[in-house]
């Protein structure tokens, strides 16, 4: 949740109507996760700094003013930066973000930063979604304005600072929401009769998911293109040996658009995926999708034997609730 709100307000970039003036940016780091920093906005890498020979960090660089991210090869930091700024940080790589601190001009803005990360990891995040709608509503307000109170109690802070990061907290807490929304609509699925699907197998035919009543199915809806959902690839393939033999179909269903075709026909070759591997018929519009509301990806859904969903937003492959779920249900 940490990363999904630093994502969100890193993307609200408040950019200088001044003329633009070089920065400078120093890091003093132990325990490196890497020789090279990066300061990035979005995804674009707006400055490579490398270690010198003493293993310090040092640039002078010019830069508008804004919120941006600062990865070290393992992890991210939020900054502030703008022109005329001389920022020196300090940090354990071994410990990230309890360690980072920041001195010199644009201290203020960046320390308040690190202080409110620390903070949001402690938040329990995931104690809010599970409230009912108005328990929740109730929560979301009080976040809302307690972290504004909090940023306008400080004092020394840059003016368009406190306006940009005021508006990341609204727009952080909007997308909680809409999360919210969502998990929402998913739970109102639970316990009902799940819509089927009629797909392509990659070895060959059709697979229905009504071929499959008396097993429950997991289902991984997926996309080559996809890193997250990639990376849970090695974690599903753990999940499908440890339940070999079980009562259960482990399911990945392609929402690779029809140019994606043949990378999804190869990739699932190359990489000798197990399961039952399909391809949505018409991607992200099949009415499969379109019935559990996916509109991101990767989503799983867990189904019985009898076609009912148990879980329509279930546990992720590396996640350790997954394991717990399916060992009470194929005891």
């Amino acid at each position: 949740m940490k990363k999904l709100l630093t994502l969100v307000t890193t993307l609200l970039v408040t950019v200088s109507l001044f003329a633009q003036e070089d920065m400078i940016f120093q890091a003093n780091v132990t325990n490196k996760n890497g020789d090279v920093l990066f300061i990035k906005n979005g995804r674009t890498i707006v400055k490579e700094i490398k270690a010198d020979e003493k293993g310090e960090f040092k640039a002078t660089f010019s830069i508008k003013e804004g919120l941006y991210q600062l990865f070290d090869g393992a992890e991210y930091a939020q900054l502030f930066l703008k022109p005329g700024y001389d920022l020196k940080m300090t940090l354990d790589g071994a410990k990230f973000d309890e360690t980072i601190k920041f001195s010199g001009k644009g201290s203020n803005e960046n320390n308040f930063i690190a202080a409110q990360t620390l903070a949001e990891q402690k938040f329990d995040y995931n104690g809010m979604l599970a409230l009912d709608e108005a328990a929740f509503k109730k929560a979301f307000d009080e976040k809302l304005n307690g972290d504004i109170a909090r940023l306008d109690k400080q004092t020394g802070l840059d003016a368009n600072f406190v306006t940009t990061y005021k508006a990341g907290i609204s727009q952080g807490l909007q997308g909680l929401k809409q999360y919210y929304t969502q998990i929402s609509a998913n739970k109102k699925l639970n316990n009902t009769k799940s819509p089927g699907f009629d797909f392509e197998n990659h070895k060959g035919g059709k697979t229905t998911l009504e071929s499959l009543k008396g097993k429950y199915v997991y289902i991984d809806v997926w996309a080559t293109w996809c890193g997250p959902c990639r990376a849970e690839i090695p974690f599903l393939k753990e999940i499908e040996a440890k339940y070999h033999g079980k009562n259960i179909e482990f399911v990945s269903i392609s929402a690779d658009v029809q140019k994606d075709y043949d990378k999804w026909k190869n990739f699932v070759t190359e990489k000798q995926l197990g399961g039952i591997q399909l391809y949505a018929d018409k991607n992200w519009e099949s009415d499969f999708l379109k019935a559990f509301g996916i509109s991101s990806i990767p989503r799983f859904i867990l189904i019985d034997p009898n076609g009912i969903v148990v879980d329509a937003d279930a546990a992720r492959p590396s996640s350790p609730k997954l394991k717990e779920q399916l060992d009470k249900l194929l005891k």
